[in-house]
């Protein structure tokens, strides 16, 4: 018989009512008040002018002064004293209208592929807003955490920005969690609201700009009145679509810089080119489109595709990302699985009931209905599905201080984080230092201060991977590259997507090392302005000049489909950069 996949109880739109798992509480309703800005106007004003309305000190519902928070101090920390977590952020469930499989399913096989840490973000719908999914699934995650302590478990949302892509939310654990959730989608969310996709030749884009930023806001207002202990915002899959703009990736931030830390550098759906269902159109990443009316007209046709595997504004060196950093902002990538199919996975989505009020099939209809998908039912015939299982091929490595939800969204915060596809290496450290054997050091996501005319050395240990992958092969890195920036202040124009002056200033072979640990210590120039540096690595299979040409970076990803279909045949690494300031 297929699972029921009716809620335990339904959930009327007064959440004062609505089913509560254990510990959780009713949340009162108001919308917060919303504020109206030209997009031109919004986009144009400075970090210090940045005005959000509707947001309260006081909580849920209201409404009271706005606040833009300005990034706290990081916290300096040992490196050699940090625990590397492999966080999974962005996955999706029964839960989600689109995805096949319980959780209990998922969690099995991300612990199988060495995953940490996991955020179940399902998608915003009336089932899982308005018919208890959201309440059902954070008691299915009160159970996995009891069954489970080896692994921390978050609720989140994939949340459809107003006017624009998606981003992860991520909450951390506590009794509101669920309430907060829910009330973000019921309130802010593009999809529950109809505010997707802004219509040409109206104030759409200007008026859902501002839905965007007081949502981001709302939520940084949670976590400062104590409601909620934690909150982070990633942007997810920026350049799938093409409509998120470099103006409203800067204005997200503004809105809160504690909440938005930054972006997905590379989506999910790797698998995208290999599935049982790919075709000559299919792309890893499911990059699959073309520009629309809807898109940023100053992207180019190769932001459409991944490049290596990684989203255009992460991979272009000089490019968008580096414009962002440039600003000084603190501004993080991370990876993940994005997983709603395995690809060439065998069971297919469960089966509906049928009868009065039921739909044929598997619709959003019946989603809606009943809150959740039924079971998945075995089959003899791979399926259709662009994704690898949680910590299969894309980790996202976080160096927390303990292995606690706070910790780990912390260290998310502090920027310390790598990437990697492919589990290219098994072990990486970067840190940054004065030469000579001076005390002054950072690593990932920190600043080295120093004084002007400081020599630097940046310091990377490696622990290669010598175990086989699930693909039954086991990686090898074969060249790794220093990026350095400059630190120039904030752009003149909100839409800038260019870093003059980010380049490659070091290629460094690494291919005949040890298979076990080693250590490469790469003297840099003196630091005389504020800057950072970053390091990106790949196993050297695919590279080419990269798109602002060979001075900037002569060994770049290349988009798909000038690479291999293969996922596994083109993988690379990313660390988040480390900033200098001079005194």
């Amino acid at each position: 018989m297929p699972h029921d996949p009716r809620p335990e109880q339904p959930a009327p739109l007064d959440e004062a009512s609505s089913p509560a798992a254990p510990g959780r509480g009713g949340a009162e309703r108001g919308a917060p008040g919303r504020s109206v800005v030209s997009r031109r106007t919004f986009l144009g004003a400075s970090v210090a002018a940045t005005v959000v309305a509707g947001v309260t000190a006081q909580g849920l519902g209201g409404s009271g002064p706005a606040h833009a928070a300005a990034p706290s101090a990081p916290v300096v920390v040992d490196p050699a004293a940090l625990s590397w977590l492999v966080f999974d952020h962005h996955v999706h469930s029964v839960y989600s209208h689109d995805a096949k499989y319980p959780m209990t399913t998922i969690l099995d096989r991300a612990q199988r592929h060495g995953v940490d840490a996991i955020a179940f973000t399902e998608h915003s719908n009336k089932g899982h807003a308005n018919v208890g999914g959201v309440f059902n699934a954070a008691r299915e995650i009160e159970t996995a955490r009891a069954a489970r302590p080896d692994l921390l478990v978050l609720q989140g949302l994939e949340w459809y920005i107003p006017g624009a892509e998606h981003a992860t939310v991520l909450v951390a654990p506590g009794p509101a969690t669920t309430r907060v959730l829910r009330r973000f989608e019921l309130d802010h969310d593009g999809k529950l609201n109809g505010w997707e996709k802004p219509r040409p030749g109206t104030d759409d884009a200007a008026e859902w700009l501002v839905h965007a930023t007081d949502a981001i806001a709302w939520l940084g207002a949670q976590k400062r009145a104590g409601v909620v202990d934690d909150v982070i915002v990633l942007a997810n899959h920026p350049s799938r679509l093409g409509i998120d703009s470099p103006g409203e990736l800067r204005a997200w931030q503004d809105a809160d810089p504690e909440v938005f830390v930054g972006m997905e550098g590379a989506p999910g759906a790797q698998a995208g080119a290999i599935a049982a269902n790919a075709t000559d159109r299919s792309r890893r990443g499911e990059y699959e489109n073309a520009p629309s009316e809807f898109s940023f007209p100053g992207y180019p046709a190769e932001a459409y595709l991944t490049h290596g595997g990684f989203d255009w504004t992460t991979a272009v060196v000089g490019g968008v990302w580096d414009s962002l950093l440039s600003e000084g902002r603190r501004w993080w990538i991370t990876s993940n699985s994005d997983l709603h199919l395995k690809e060439s996975d065998s069971t297919r989505v469960g089966d509906f009931p049928t009868g009065p009020g039921w739909e044929a099939g598997a619709t959003l209809a019946n989603f809606d209905r009943a809150g959740r998908r039924p079971d998945p039912i075995v089959t003899a015939t791979p399926q259709n599905g662009a994704d690898f299982w949680p910590g299969e091929f894309s980790r996202t490595h976080v160096g927390a201080v303990d292995r606690t939800s706070a910790a780990l969204l912390d260290a998310i915060r502090a920027g310390r984080l790598w990437v990697d596809h492919g589990h290219l290496v098994a072990g990486l450290s970067v840190v940054l230092r004065a030469a000579g054997g001076q005390e002054a050091q950072a690593t990932l996501g920190g600043t080295l201060t120093v004084p002007r005319g400081t020599a630097l050395e940046l310091v990377v240990d490696v622990v290669p991977t010598t175990t086989p992958t699930s693909r039954g092969t086991t990686p090898r890195l074969a060249h790794l590259d220093v990026i350095r920036g400059r630190v120039t202040g904030r752009a003149a124009d909100r839409d800038e997507q260019r870093a003059p002056g980010t380049r490659v200033v070091e290629l460094l072979d690494v291919s005949d090392r040890s298979a076990t640990a080693f250590r490469v210590v790469v003297p840099l120039e003196p630091a005389t302005e504020d800057g950072y540096v970053r390091l990106r690595g790949s196993d050297g299979r695919v590279h080419g000049v990269g798109p602002l040409g060979a001075e900037v970076d002569p060994r770049a990803p290349q988009p798909y489909p000038v690479a291999p279909a293969d996922p596994w045949a083109d993988t690379w690494l990313y660390a988040n950069p480390i900033f200098v300031s001079v005194r």
